[in-house]
């Protein structure tokens, strides 16, 4: 009898010991955690991607920050879809709204809350444009809420749609 047991329990752990070996082990929780933290650092990072992008006129970079299929929706129904639209509208407003040359005016981007499902995310931030006025003085331009869904493609986090202001869409604003 002593003999089945430890031929069965060898016969499990060399199974077990395979499976790990062979394939991947099943991701700890403790793991999973941490991917939702990491995840949640580079969306982020994202976020002060786009504003640094905006504000040093890197229109390559920012488009880059984009998913294929993106969607940007800002206020006065300046909207646009796909990576190379965005950039098109961003960089035309900014002709006509900002300082002619970066360092005059920039973003601020606060109150960040990220919520991480696998691929996806959705996330809600406050945004901040600080303008130099007439008198050389920076002053409060714009402040709005972001509303936005993020994927991750091509193993980096892009923005899927972006919303300035308004309501949120049905994947609603982040809890975290």
């Amino acid at each position: 009898m002593r003999t089945r047991i430890l031929v069965c329990a060898c016969v499990v752990l060399s199974t077990g010991s395979a499976a790990i070996v062979g394939g991947q082990a099943p991701p700890s929780a403790l793991a999973a955690r941490v991917q939702v933290l990491e995840d949640r650092d580079a969306i982020r990072a994202l976020l002060v991607s786009y504003a640094s992008t905006l504000d040093s006129r890197d229109f390559a970079a920012f488009e880059q920050l984009w998913a294929k299929d993106a969607e940007f929706i800002g206020g006065g129904g300046n909207s646009a879809k796909g990576p190379k639209a965005i950039r098109d509208l961003l960089q035309g407003l900014l002709k006509q709204n900002a300082a002619p040359v970066p360092g005059k005016d920039f973003h601020l981007v606060m109150n960040q809350t990220v919520d991480v499902t696998g691929d996806t995310a959705t996330g809600y931030s406050r945004g901040t444009w600080v303008a130099t006025n007439p008198e050389n003085r920076l002053q409060w331009s714009i402040i709005a809420n972001y509303y936005d869904q993020f994927v991750r493609e091509g193993g980096r986090w892009k923005f899927k749609r972006h919303q300035i202001g308004g309501t949120p869409s049905a994947a609603g604003p982040a809890s975290n």
